[in-house]
C-alpha cells in the first residue's frame, strides 16, 4: 500500500479522525461499516431529522454517495491534470435538490459502494508520484492528490459519527416522546377519576338533601 502523508491544507478534524491509519484501506470499508451502522434500521429512524434543515441518516448517505462523484471527478482531474481547478460545492443544496427523496438509504448507500469501489481502483493503480500532483481548491488552496485522499477517508469517519449520534438522538427523542404522552395520558386518567369523584359526591349531597 502506497504510504501517504497528510499536509497542512487538511483540517485537523479529519487527520485526527483516521488517526494515522491507512486512509486508502479506511475509505475501502467505508460501505461495510455504514452496512453494519444501517443494517436493521426502519425507515421511522432512517428518514428522521432531530431538527427542521439538520439531516437524517438517509440525507446523510446520500450525500457521501454524490460526494463520491464529486471527489472522483476532483482525484481524476489532480491525477491527469496539471493543477487544475477544484471547485468546491453547497453541500446542503445538493441534498436539497438533486431527488434524495426518490431513493432509499439502500439505494443510496448501493450508490455510494459503487462509486467508492471505482475510485478505490483508481487510487489502487496510480502510481507513487501521482500523490504529490496538486489542484487549486478554490476555498482551500493548494491541496495534493495525497491530502485529498486524507480528507475524504476522515470525512467518511466523520459522518459516521454523525450517524451514530443521529441514533442515539432518535432513542432519547421517542423516549421522551413516549413519557410526554404517557404524562398525557396519566393526566387525562386522573382527570377523569376526579371528575367522577366529584360527580359521586355531589350526587350524594343531593340524596341527602332529599
Amino acid at each position: 500500500m502506497i504510504q501517504i502523508q497528510p499536509g497542512p491544507v487538511v483540517p485537523q478534524r479529519y487527520i485526527e479522525a483516521v488517526g494515522g491509519r491507512d486512509p486508502i484501506e479506511m475509505s475501502s470499508k467505508a460501505p461495510k461499516r455504514l452496512r453494519h451502522l444501517i443494517e436493521g434500521l426502519s425507515t421511522k429512524e432512517l428518514e428522521w431529522q432531530p431538527a427542521p434543515g439538520k439531516w437524517s441518516i438517509k440525507q446523510i448517505l446520500a450525500h457521501l454517495a454524490d460526494g463520491e462523484v464529486v471527489s472522483g471527478a476532483r482525484m481524476r482531474f489532480v491525477a491527469a491534470m496539471d493543477r487544475p481547478t477544484i471547485t468546491g460545492y453547497d453541500q446542503d443544496a445538493f441534498v436539497a435538490n438533486l431527488g434524495v427523496d426518490s431513493l432509499s438509504a439502500e439505494e443510496w448507500l448501493d450508490a455510494f459502494r459503487t462509486m467508492r469501489a471505482l475510485n478505490i481502483a483508481l487510487l489502487s493503480r496510480l502510481p507513487k508520484q501521482a500523490f504529490a500532483k496538486v489542484g487549486m481548491h478554490t476555498e482551500r488552496g493548494e491541496e495534493s492528490l495525497g491530502h485529498m485522499v486524507f480528507i475524504y477517508a476522515g470525512h467518511d469517519l466523520i459522518h459516521e459519527r454523525q450517524i451514530a449520534d443521529l441514533l442515539l438522538a432518535y432513542k432519547a427523542d421517542r423516549k421522551a416522546r413516549h413519557a410526554a404522552e404517557q404524562r398525557q395520558r396519566d393526566s387525562k386518567e386522573i382527570a377523569k377519576a376526579e371528575l367522577k369523584a366529584s360527580k359521586k359526591q355531589a350526587k350524594g349531597k343531593k340524596s341527602k338533601v332529599s
